[in-house]
């Protein structure tokens, strides 16, 4: 018998090592709400992720192309100190109070990061984002942060900058640090951020004038933001929501092949940009208006980044194939913006398309629970009925003009005048015929009675001459 040769093993070494392993092991929390962007979504286009003017919190920190900023951040806490008269110790105690809390709300567990590093970070980017937010909302001239940020395009990339889903910092720590201020400002750390972001997503925020905000966020129930990027999705999540169920072939026509199949195009007064409805009685498909600014790239594809890492019911995903399935070339894009449901802001219906189209790619949807399969399911039932087709056939070949529909008209009418008049000319034959023949039956009955003096032989051969040729023609 063949004995078999191990290797030297320790067991208990091996042991230690894994349980340590273990011990050490990163488990999201539930709290957890800022990730890395996926990377098949990053590869597609990495600047839309990335922050140009300045870092905010640890994702991005200590790149070299941002460190000029990270500079400037003292100049806004002191200017914060000053406006607020807390005391920097105070300050960096309530933060340090919070630290495990958000430590939590990040993918990453920054095990490298001494908690004084962490601090000092939170600190210094929370009173930056509330003095820019301050600043912004206020319009609050101030003569030391003017000369850091000079530049209107740095203000304007430092905006979108807060707009990123790597660059968040969680919403408790910015509204701790405002009532922990006290900031001499007539509204909430909620209407303070909805103030900034109208302006900066304005396709996805709507205006406060436009919607009640305190059924938006309900900080007294589960509709509380993360951060930023979560607010934006929280102005857009339906109240309403339908279920969504299993949908096997989302292939539908294009919008303009709709169009041509009798399908009306409608811009929809919902200020919820999924809110799309289809009306099979009247072939009326509802859309939201689809603003489509420089910075809609930016805002859509990093909450499509935060949906498809942190919510089980993916809107925007379902949104963006939707979309999608409607417009497959230009011409599709021209008919919705004439039709008011498209608004492009870009420098053509081509480049709204080739948006449109990359922001697709690589999008996940799942089909076992589309948000949209009883529109594409109403759509297609719609395109089986032949008499739709013929109805908007006949209005697409002569109703689409003015000058067509009133030639149309015309023709009818004189269609109409002509079949009158021609009956009529009818009717007067037969009554003339009917006359002539009584007349001509009422003297063949006076000769056949010998009431007229003229040979009647002659006379009778000659009516009935007359009667046959008469009833002949």
């Amino acid at each position: 018998m063949i004995e078999e040769k191990h290797a030297s093993l320790d067991i208990g070494k091996l042991t230690s090592s894994v349980v340590e392993e273990l011990r050490s092991l990163h488990t999201y929390s539930d709290r957890c709400s800022i990730y890395r962007v996926p990377k098949r979504l990053r590869k597609l286009k990495e600047g839309a992720y990335t922050p140009q003017a300045v870092s905010i919190g640890p994702l991005h920190q200590g790149k070299e192309e941002l460190a000029e900023m990270e500079g400037h951040k003292i100049i806004y806490l002191q200017e914060f100190l000053k406006m607020t008269g807390v005391s920097t110790e105070d300050l960096i105690a309530a933060i340090a109070e919070k630290e495990t809390r958000l430590r939590d709300c990040y993918a990453e567990t920054f095990g490298k990061l001494a908690s004084e590093e962490f601090v000092k970070m939170m600190m210094m980017d929370g009173s930056f984002i509330l003095m820019v937010l301050w600043k912004y909302v206020y319009n609050i001239q101030n003569s030391n942060i003017e000369r850091v940020v000079n530049d209107r395009w740095v203000d304007t990339e430092i905006r979108y900058d807060l707009c990123l889903l790597k660059n968040q910092l969680p919403f408790f720590i910015l509204e701790d640090l405002f009532e922990f201020s006290s900031f001499n400002v007539p509204c909430s750390m909620i209407e303070l951020i909805h103030a900034f972001l109208v302006d900066v997503c304005t396709a996805w925020v709507p205006d406060r004038r436009d919607v009640n905000l305190e059924e938006i966020i309900n900080l007294n129930s589960s509709r509380v933001p993360e951060h930023f990027i979560d607010f934006v999705r929280l102005c857009q999540q339906p109240i309403n929501q339908k279920q969504p169920s299993y949908y096997e072939n989302m292939a539908i026509p294009s919008a303009v092949e709709l169009q041509q199949a009798g399908v009306k195009f409608k811009s929809r007064s919902s200020k919820n940009i999924f809110d799309i409805n289809f009306d099979g009685n009247t072939g009326t498909l509802e859309i939201p208006i689809l603003k489509i600014y420089r910075s809609s790239e930016m805002v859509f594809r990093n909450l499509h980044a935060f949906v498809q890492c942190h919510c089980r019911v993916e809107y925007v995903s379902d949104y963006i194939t939707m979309i999608n399935l409607l417009v497959y070339a230009t011409r599709d894009v021209e008919m919705l913006v004439r039709h008011g449901v498209v608004e492009n802001w870009l420098r053509d219906n081509d480049e709204a398309l080739r948006l449109l189209h990359d922001l697709d790619r690589n999008n996940i949807v799942n089909r076992a629970s589309f948000y949209y399969s009883d529109v594409v399911e109403g759509l297609r039932d719609y395109m089986k009925k032949p008499t739709n087709k013929w109805k908007a056939a006949l209005a697409l070949n002569y109703f689409n003009n003015p000058w067509v529909s009133i030639s149309v008209i015309a023709a009818v009418f004189l269609f109409i005048l002509t079949i009158t008049q021609t009956v009529f000319s009818i009717l007067q034959v037969v009554r003339m015929q009917h006359l002539v023949s009584c007349e001509l039956t009422e003297l063949y009955c006076l000769i056949s009675c010998n009431k007229l003096c003229l040979c009647r032989a002659l006379w009778l051969k000659l009516l009935e001459s007359l009667i046959l040729a008469f009833n002949e023609s």
